[in-house]
């Protein structure tokens, strides 16, 4: 069963992004298992969305790596990460990134954990909490849609490191949908369009939003 599940899924994955090595198709492909093992306790993901795991969670958390490769030893926080969704799928990716996943209902960070040992996740922490506690700096925020875009910002107090290690300057990466011109007015951002990396009609309206720390009071 793992072979053909690690097949569906290696090819839509190896489609954009060639260079996987086996480990990492390999992680990939036990998530599906995984995720359907949890979601029989707990409903982390839609019925329905199950059914394209791959497409719908891991490959949309992954479009952020398509904006974004992060430098080894990158700090990354992923706030409201549910059942590990950007955080999970960015962590395999990049395996000498840090990533640390936070989400205050403490069910979904159970799964988190278990799911990230599962496939030997050595570069992922989980955390039962609110991200506006954490003391803890970080280069870069991921999310998926939590809340908009201006109570984000208001998370995100004094929760950046001053050092840069990627091209980017420190900051947002944020997964959103649809039309955000009244959400983003007045914040200064670069939208990226998923539909200009990925061919699937699901990514026709999905983007990244990336801010720069310097573009906000962080």
């Amino acid at each position: 069963m793992l072979i053909i599940i690690k097949q569906m899924s290696t090819t839509l994955l190896l489609k954009y992004f060639p260079d996987l090595t086996e480990k990492q198709l390999e992680q990939f492909a036990q998530l599906e298992q995984l995720y359907n093992e949890w979601n029989e306790k707990i409903n982390v993901i839609s019925r329905k969305d199950m059914e394209s795991l791959y497409e719908k969670h891991i490959l949309h958390s992954l479009g952020i790596a398509k904006v974004m490769e992060f430098a080894p030893g990158t700090k990354v926080l992923d706030i409201g990460t549910g059942g590990g969704f950007p955080g999970i799928p960015l962590a395999i990716l990049f395996p000498e990134t840090d990533f640390t996943l936070i989400d205050s209902i403490g069910k979904k960070i159970s799964v988190v954990k278990a799911v990230a040992e599962g496939v030997g996740l050595k570069n992922v922490t989980a955390i039962h909490g609110r991200a506006e506690k954490l003391k803890e700096r970080f280069h870069f925020v991921v999310s998926r849609a939590v809340t908009q875009m201006p109570e984000f910002l208001r998370w995100l107090k004094g929760k950046f490191e001053k050092e840069q290690l990627n091209i980017k300057h420190n900051g947002i990466l944020y997964l959103k949908g649809g039309d955000l011109a009244e959400e983003l007015a007045g914040i200064k951002c670069e939208i990226f369009n998923l539909k200009n990396y990925f061919d699937e009609e699901f990514f026709d309206t999905k983007k990244v939003v990336y801010v720069s720390k310097g573009n906000f009071n962080s």
